[in-house]
């Protein structure tokens, strides 16, 4: 059998042990052998205060970074200067721009980059691209509402500059609105909604348009109490056809097609250590560049302090 490739994970949150860990586990080509974490360790694996003490201080081949967006650029930059392959967390990084350096400099150092989108990863998104690719769009409808209090609590970075506010859950329907349509997306409008006490939008409301000219209509909201809505809803000429519970549910009208557990995180690292073994990057930016086009096309409204 083929050794596995040896892995580092920076930063051991909650998004890292619900997910990473335990997909890593069971990821037969990688193998988590090192974590760098300021705040926490790990049992039967190497442990460090930070990237740059790991990257020194072990022969892992791989890192994965699990840590918020405002300043990872530098971690990531680290990485792919010391000639390890690098998976990145969605969003990839604080700007557009920054990822897209990341890019060029993986290339010139020979590394894989993987900027991953978890969201595309469930289960029913395939299926739909399918069923989407030769029909007429008529239009799409996506409501993404949750509350911040349960998913992100205590987590202040979410709320600065380079945090994306709503759109930290918003981009991952744009990630698969921009991976089920078959023709490209553009932000014509936008509203959002900024906490006078924050930097970031606890609401947003975006007018898009693809190519072809079907309206696109997006609301996130982060103060959804109750059942939680990710749904997106796409009406062609002949069907409707619904993404649910964030793309783990596929309906054609009132017919469930697929509904399935979920598998995301499993499937994101198996790609990684596909992309690893064949010398190839994956670093698609379509999501992170409606966002941008929309803080710079958004009619901006002061709302109530939020306090979480």
């Amino acid at each position: 059998m083929t050794k596995p490739i040896s892995l580092g994970l920076v930063g051991l949150g909650t998004i890292a042990r619900n997910q990473h860990l335990p997909s890593l586990a069971d990821t037969p080509a990688l193998e988590l052998t090192a974590i760098a974490s300021r705040n926490a360790s790990l049992d039967g694996v190497l442990c460090f205060q930070d990237i740059h003490a790991m990257l020194e201080g072990s022969d892992i081949a791989a890192v994965s970074l699990c840590t918020p967006p405002q300043g990872r650029f530098e971690q990531a930059v680290a990485t792919i200067e010391a000639g390890r392959h690098l998976m990145l967390e969605k969003p990839p990084g604080a700007t557009v721009s920054e990822v897209q350096a990341l890019a060029r400099l993986a290339e010139a150092k020979g590394v894989t980059l993987f900027a991953t989108w978890h969201s595309r990863e469930a289960a029913a998104v395939e299926k739909a691209r399918e069923m989407l690719s030769d029909t007429v769009i008529t239009s799409v409808k996506i409501s993404w509402r949750e509350d911040v209090r349960h998913w992100h609590p205590g987590q202040e970075w979410i709320w600065q500059s380079g945090g994306l506010g709503v759109f930290d859950p918003g981009i991952n329907a744009l990630s698969i609105l921009t991976r089920i349509m078959p023709d490209p997306v553009h932000v014509h409008a936008a509203m959002l909604e900024v906490p006078s006490n924050k930097q970031a939008p606890i609401g947003a409301e975006l007018e898009m348009r693809s190519a072809k000219g079907a309206p696109v209509h997006a609301v996130f909201d982060w103060r959804q109490t109750g059942p939680q809505t990710w749904d997106i809803e796409v009406e062609t000429e002949t069907c409707t056809i619904t993404l649910r519970d964030g793309g783990a549910t596929l309906h054609q009208g009132d017919t469930c097609l697929i509904a399935a557990q979920d598998e995301e995180y499993r499937r994101l690292y198996k790609r990684f250590g596909e992309l690893i073994a064949a010398g190839q990057s994956e670093v698609d930016l379509a999501p992170m560049q409606l966002v941008a086009d929309a803080f710079l096309l958004a009619d901006k409204r002061d709302t109530d302090p939020f306090h979480d």
